[in-house]
């Protein structure tokens, strides 16, 4: 990312809380830069999604927080590049884990356990700044954004990134959730995004209109390449639905086609037969 080094603290401009992006040490191609971690406020602290295990980037948090206290650790989601380093800092610092406990999965870090049970609306007051979880299930159903209130800001950890678009991974992942959590933001006063991967977004609900614009734009693609096929499997429907994506990316638009597809037979618009799915 372009004027980021990882573990280095770089405030985010343009609000009164002092709000830090710290960059992972983890890019790749389905993390794009790195994780994103977000500390927040002056001396009563919130970190937002420590990332993976990484010692360096341990060392990079705890320099970060200097002596001040950090309360609490946020976790928008449990998937393995956001949750799991809360465990290390949690015991250095004893900070209260927030956030949802992990669904099945393979791919859900079981080793985040929150303090309490959490559930949308409930604000964390640290005095000199508010927190609000906002629940917004469709990445995966445990995922949260987190409301910086009076500020505008929003942290969407995978819900809204930057330049790219969310994978919906079922069956834990739903596509009707994930637009339904998407038009929720919409009532939000917005001023900023800060997403999990990549740059803060200074035009919020253009950039959530168009994730749903998008979303329905390749439902329609794949309505229009089933009746194009007819009865087809979801390996020939992705080289129609997805065929502007690069092929090393076909296993994971497969993934996103089937939340679309879930999506269609729920909604009666295509029904799953023995060769795959049609119209219905």
């Amino acid at each position: 990312m372009q004027g980021f080094e990882p573990g280095v603290p770089t405030p985010i401009e343009g609000i009164s809380v002092r709000v830090q992006r710290i960059l992972g040490r983890n890019p790749g191609p389905m993390t794009g830069p790195g994780t994103n971690s977000y500390l927040i406020g002056d001396n009563r602290l919130c970190l937002l999604d420590p990332g993976p295990i990484n010692p360096d980037q341990f060392d990079s948090f705890m320099a970060a927080i200097g002596d001040h206290k950090l309360e609490y650790i946020l976790a928008t989601h449990t998937h393995g590049d956001h949750s799991p380093g809360a465990a290390r800092i949690r015991e250095e610092t004893g900070a209260e884990l927030v956030g949802l406990p992990a669904p099945e999965g393979i791919a859900q870090d079981k080793s985040f356990q929150p303090d309490r049970s959490w559930v949308d609306g409930d604000e964390i007051d640290c005095g000199e700044y508010t927190v609000r979880l906002v629940h917004t299930p469709g990445h995966v159903s445990n995922h949260l954004c987190y409301y910086l209130v009076g500020e505008g800001l929003l942290f969407t950890g995978d819900h809204v990134l930057q330049g790219t678009t969310s994978v919906i991974l079922p069956p834990d992942g739903d596509m009707g959730s994930y637009l339904d959590s998407l038009k929720r933001l919409l009532d939000l006063e917005l001023r900023y995004l800060a997403p999990g991967h990549g740059g803060v977004m200074d035009k919020p609900y253009d950039e959530i209109e168009y994730l749903i614009a998008h979303r329905l734009k390749r439902e329609a693609k794949v309505l229009a390449g089933l009746e194009k096929l007819g009865e087809c499997s979801i390996d020939e429907l992705v080289l129609t639905v997805y065929d502007d994506v690069a092929e090393h990316l076909i296993p994971w638009a497969k993934k996103t086609l089937l939340a679309h597809l879930i999506k269609l037979e729920r909604d009666n618009r295509i029904v799953s037969t023995a060769l795959g799915y049609k119209i219905a």
